[in-house]
């Protein structure tokens, strides 16, 4: 059985990044979706269920963390893991975003073991 994974990230490059990365890490995947920015991202879950989500902080339109406390109050959303990407290591933003309810944080660059923890820990026995 594989997984169904949403990667949101404004840049086309880090999307296909991540989504490269899941694969070589040997991920089952079953679908991977892209979204541009939050309210993309919302919009998708509102039609597709996903398993996990990959998510950047600083994107136009809607930013992660507006993301994830959309998510986080959406009852059928709110049990979703998030994860954030991005290359921002202050403390201030890990703890800002641990406060919204993001499950984990991943500073870039990212290699495929850690992806491949990550999901593991998340999804192993979802």
């Amino acid at each position: 059985m594989g997984y169904t994974i949403l990667i949101v990230d404004d840049s086309l490059t880090a999307r296909t990044f991540i989504a490269r990365t899941l694969q070589m890490a040997g991920i089952p995947l079953n679908q991977i979706y892209q979204a541009r920015n939050g309210r993309e991202a919302l919009d998708l879950l509102e039609r597709e269920w996903v398993d996990l989500v990959f998510a950047d902080i600083n994107m136009p339109v809607m930013n992660g963390t507006e993301m994830v406390r959309c998510m986080r109050a959406a009852d059928l959303l709110k049990s979703i893991p998030v994860i954030i990407v991005s290359t921002d290591r202050s403390a201030h933003r890990m703890a800002e975003m641990k406060e919204a309810g993001v499950q984990a944080y991943l500073t870039k660059p990212i290699t495929p073991e850690d992806l491949k923890t990550i999901v593991e820990r998340f999804l192993k026995n979802a």
